[in-house]
């Protein structure tokens, strides 16, 4: 999957520490909403997960911060698919300045399927597997 932009937004000044910069909690939150865009493309929709009582989880979660971002840059972030598995799947989200085109932050996350009553990791249902599998950046070869 080529990455596709999950996130658009801006920095706000509040958003920003005593030094000038977007505070680390604003890099996640971000990340955050990107994560619920990429799901919804693989079928992890709010609906479907309310309707059929799942959740995700992030069990692991890798950050690197490049450049700075300051109050009033526009942000945009592009996620791809890395891994799907049975239960769980692994993605990275790429944030830029938008304007420049530097890369700000990456962050690579781990995320567990959950059974929300059961309180435990759940399989994919194979619709959501193989939509995710399409789109994975990486697909494994096809055997003949």
């Amino acid at each position: 999957m080529e990455s596709a932009a999950t996130y658009c937004g801006t920095v706000y000044p509040w958003q920003c520490d005593h030094v000038g910069h977007m505070n680390i909690m604003w890099y996640v939150g971000k990340f955050d909403e990107a994560n619920w865009n990429l799901f919804a493309r693989i079928g992890l929709t709010p609906t479907y997960l309310r309707q059929s009582n799942r959740g995700m989880a992030a069990v692991q979660q890798n950050i690197t911060y490049t450049r700075e971002l300051v109050a009033g840059d526009i942000v945009e972030i592009k996620s791809r698919l890395l891994e799907i598995r049975e239960k769980s799947i692994r993605f990275l989200h790429e944030m830029r300045n938008a304007e420049t085109g530097e890369i700000a932050s990456t962050c690579e996350i781990t995320g567990v399927h959950m059974d929300r009553q059961a309180r435990r990791a759940a399989p994919f249902e194979d619709v959501i597997r193989r939509t995710a599998a399409r789109l994975l950046a990486f697909p494994e070869p096809v055997s003949a």
